[in-house]
């Protein structure tokens, strides 16, 4: 949800403009986007340089999934007032959904002094330094979103994400209880307390986790690839294939559902298509955990027992233990 209240008519623009403005509003609050947008628009037919009606019409767009029309509107908010604070902060957040961290960054710095004290602008900069792999600005940022409002539900849960990453699992998981508590339907904290269980082998239960995001949000990527990931962990591949399938038609460029895919030809003796997965999932980020471990399994399944131990070797210096402990038992170093 973007976190800026909805702006009113000023009383200089025509009444006109400012009706229709104001009904786009009403059905901004009712959730239905499409008629807010139509509002909107005809609100700017009426007054071409209405700010305002630029930046909520890209609010109503970006909650109807349209994002590249969210940052236009954003943008010509922006063009026709430069110091709309909350079109940088909005564009920021479309910026960073679209993979443009450094664009969003630069719309974060522009309304430093303005928004330093809001809870959802140090959110949205924390969000931006964990997409640019800066991850101490991006704990400084959550700390001080959740210092400044301690039910900040999607900070609790962003931060529990970089904790996740981290390996701090302990406070991880405090975060992510602390995220359910406030609110239990919240898809991504219970999609995080999945990993979380997973990550403790108890497979089983994190996958009734995943299940309730999926009930939120039913074609979320990453959680589609989670549930393929577990049911894989639990023996059921017939299952856990369109799911992961699925993921990467939604979204091709998450490392993680080529390590499942690749997982899945693993299990099933498929070394080659296998190997071309989890090569795919190192490309796109060889941080993914336990990839070098499996690149090394599929390696050794095809009789390549040398670039098994090189692939080992390369986990060893990316912090994959459980590559170090293969390459030790396999390669005797």
């Amino acid at each position: 949800m973007v976190p800026i209240s909805l702006v009113t008519a000023c009383t200089d623009r025509s009444d006109e403009a400012a009706q229709f403005f104001l009904r786009g509003n009403v059905q901004l609050q009712k959730r239905e986007y499409r008629e807010a947008v139509r509002f909107y628009t005809e609100a700017l037919e009426k007054k071409p340089d209405f700010a305002d009606a630029y930046n909520n019409r890209g609010l109503a767009k970006f909650r109807n999934d349209d994002v590249e029309g969210a940052l236009a509107d954003y943008s010509r908010a922006i063009d026709t007032d430069p110091d709309f604070g909350a079109a940088y902060l909005n564009r920021a957040e479309a910026r960073l959904d679209l993979g443009d961290a450094g664009g969003s960054l630069t719309d974060l710095q522009r309304i430093e002094k303005q928004y330093a004290d809001s809870t959802f602008y140090q959110l949205r900069l924390g969000d931006t330094h964990t997409r640019l792999n800066e991850p101490a600005r991006a704990q400084l940022a959550y700390d001080r979103a959740i210092q400044l409002a301690p039910n900040n539900v999607e900070a609790l849960t962003n931060r529990a994400a970089l904790f996740f990453s981290q390996k701090a699992y302990e406070l991880a998981r405090q975060d992510i209880a602390n995220a359910l508590r406030l609110n239990p339907k919240q898809d991504a904290a219970l999609n995080n307390q999945s990993l979380l269980l997973a990550q403790a082998g108890k497979f089983a239960d994190a996958l009734t986790y995943v299940d309730r995001a999926l009930s939120v949000k039913p074609t979320q990527p990453y959680y589609l690839n989670n549930k393929a990931y577990l049911l894989l962990m639990l023996n059921r591949p017939a299952e856990a294939l369109p799911l992961v399938e699925q993921s990467i038609r939604l979204n091709d460029r998450n490392a993680w559902a080529y390590r499942t895919l690749g997982l899945y030809y693993l299990k099933q003796k498929q070394t080659e298509p296998a190997l071309t997965n989890l090569r795919k999932a190192e490309q796109l980020d060889p941080s993914v955990d336990a990839l070098y471990y499996y690149i090394g399994k599929a390696e050794a399944e095809a009789g390549r027992q040398e670039a098994a131990c090189a692939a080992w070797a390369r986990g060893v210096t990316a912090g994959d233990q459980l590559a170090k402990a293969e390459q030790q038992k396999q390669c005797g170093k």
